[in-house]
């Protein structure tokens, strides 16, 4: 039910971009590697029993919060299509199975249906590095005779996939590794961190450049996965949209700079605090432009949130999408809300309105139900939103969190509508 002020405060846990590959890099050190902050999300549910299916035993202390990975001496590695097409986070265990076992086989990706995102840099980096890469009967064969060895490596693009790929391959190989324009993304840090923590050692940890030279084993330990800006940049935005006053703990707003200088821009006020940040709106925010680029620019999983702000702002602003061309298929559903969003390419140029009105509308991935949910937040009556599984993945505790800062909202199951 729209019309609700947001109010209060929110704790942001532990980054889903981050933790599944922090998940998947325990599997270079044998023993027993725990992450801290790890979000109660399905995508975990589905990493751990791949990590499982691997050899490796997986125990939750705790609501999600801790997770304890034991790996053996010995693993398998193939990473069947059931799970993998279920998670595109899913081809991360490449580069690790591959440096521990000298072979492994990853059933080529599914996850959100937000456009084509190749592998090719995935597959020339490794073939840099020694490995012989193909693609048989759905599935990416990687296979290496004895170690990877060291080699310099360009990304055609800051790819963030590619780059934790080749990263955890690197770190074990023989001899020295360069990384050229890698992602710098807040969670390629934090693996670096994990990694360095276990033994590794990387140079230019946060540039462009990443120089690792190889070592002989690593060992399992401790770690805190970094603070989910996405998450953070959400409620953000939620404050914002419904004239709210949300105060965001456990965040940094450094890796939200960005997004919130344009939150700024729309009229909000955002506070520093010693553990995260508050964002107050008291007014009709003003529309504003984003151009979605590798960070630090502005993060494309922030894209469907903001075109939902600037659906009821105070003018008209142009959205352009630089990184996953698929992205505008959620404005088909926001238009059913009554906003007015009119797409061309890589272009959605955003009409605000006074109002928007409550309907049935469907999530088609993370973001877009994320984006639907804020709408919906404002939007006069009832809004249905169907397939909210796809916030399982990317949401902790998201209804419960609404509920908590003011929200009227409730989650059933589908069938029950029909009852």
């Amino acid at each position: 039910m729209g019309g609700q002020r947001l109010h209060g405060s929110v704790r942001v846990t532990g980054a889903k971009n981050s933790v599944l590959k922090l998940m998947a890099a325990a599997l270079l050190a044998q023993g027993t590697t725990t992450l801290t902050e790890v979000p109660d999300i399905l995508d975990v549910e589905i990493m751990a029993e791949l990590l499982r299916r691997l050899g490796c035993g997986v125990d939750h202390d705790g609501p999600g919060r801790r997770v304890s990975i034991t790996v053996p001496k010995t693993l398998a590695h193939r990473a069947d299509y059931d799970l993998v097409r279920r998670m595109r986070a899913s081809i991360c265990v490449l580069g690790p199975l591959l440096a521990r076992c000298g072979a492994a086989e990853v059933a080529l990706p599914g996850g959100d249906n937000i456009g084509s995102r190749g592998l090719d840099m995935h597959i020339l980096g490794l073939q840099k590095l020694g490995a012989e890469v193909n693609n048989e009967h759905g599935y990416l064969i990687a296979t290496c005779q004895q170690r990877l060895t060291g080699g310099s490596i360009w990304l055609d693009f800051p790819s963030v996939g590619a780059t934790e790929t080749l990263l955890m391959a690197a770190v074990t190989a023989s001899g020295v590794t360069v990384i050229e324009n890698v992602a710098r993304e807040p969670e390629i840090v934090d693996i670096c961190a994990l990694l360095i923590n276990m033994g590794a050692v990387i140079d230019g940890v946060g540039t462009s450049t990443l120089r690792i030279e190889g070592v002989d084993h690593l060992d399992p330990v401790v770690h805190r996965t970094v603070s989910d800006r996405i998450v953070a940049g959400t409620w953000a935005i939620a404050a914002a949209m419904t004239l709210g006053d949300v105060t965001i703990l456990n965040s940094d707003p450094m890796h939200l700079q960005v997004a919130l200088d344009k939150l700024v821009d729309a009229g909000a006020q955002v506070s520093v605090l010693p553990d995260g940040f508050r964002v107050i709106m008291d007014k009709r925010p003003l529309a504003v432009d984003v151009v979605t680029l590798p960070y630090p620019g502005f993060p494309t999983d922030l894209q469907p949130q903001f075109i939902a702000l600037n659906s009821i702002a105070n003018g008209a602003a142009l959205v352009t999408e630089n990184l996953f061309e698929a992205r505008f298929r959620f404005v088909q559903e926001l238009a059913r809300l009554g906003a007015d969003v009119r797409t061309d390419g890589h272009h959605a140029l955003v009409r605000g309105r006074a109002h928007l009105s409550g309907a049935p509308v469907e999530a088609t991935d993370i973001r877009a139900g994320a984006g639907l949910v804020l709408a919906g937040l404002v939007a006069d009556g009832t809004t249905t939103i169907y397939g909210v599984s796809h916030l399982d993945r990317g949401y902790s505790d998201f209804v419960p969190a609404l509920l908590g800062l003011g929200a009227h909202v409730d989650r059933i199951e589908a069938d029950s509508l029909f009852t």
